[in-house]
């Protein structure tokens, strides 16, 4: 059996290292990206890791921290702060929202569920309102 908890910690840890390859190890080919706070719903481990990439170019220092992990069965829960910088320019449904040089620190849940130590889906539940406020975007 799988230690879930190193695996989640492997996928955030190539996330907050931009290693896009090792990032791809940690997701199924298949896997189900289900982006709550945005409304995207993405298939396959190229589109996940693409969707990452566009935050990384809104926020270019972003980090994930990890604060919990909570395992049942094949399913990670996992409570996470991602805090960085808007330095670029971020994509949105309404139009592109320029860089602020703001910092906002957004908590959010990351609902995993996996097939050995690959994910195979995720939900992923951030406050929007919150980072959209903290960058500017909306009025607080």
């Amino acid at each position: 059996m799988a230690d879930l908890k190193k695996a989640v910690q492997a996928h955030i840890d190539a996330t907050n290292k931009r290693d896009w390859a090792r990032f791809k190890e940690t997701l199924a080919n298949d896997v189900v990206y289900d982006e709550v706070g945005t409304g995207r719903l993405l298939k396959g481990s190229d589109a996940w890791t693409e969707a990452y990439q566009g935050w990384i170019e809104a926020f270019p220092d972003v980090q994930g921290k990890v604060s919990a992990v909570h395992i049942a069965g094949d399913t990670a829960t996992v409570e996470l702060t991602w805090d960085g910088t808007q330095n670029g320019p971020l994509p949105t449904p309404s139009g592109t929202i320029p860089a602020s040089g703001k910092r906002q620190q957004t908590r959010a849940s990351l609902v995993m569920t996996f097939d050995g130590d690959s994910i195979k889906e995720a939900h992923h539940y951030f406050d929007m309102v919150s980072l959209l406020t903290q960058i500017g975007a909306m009025p607080s």
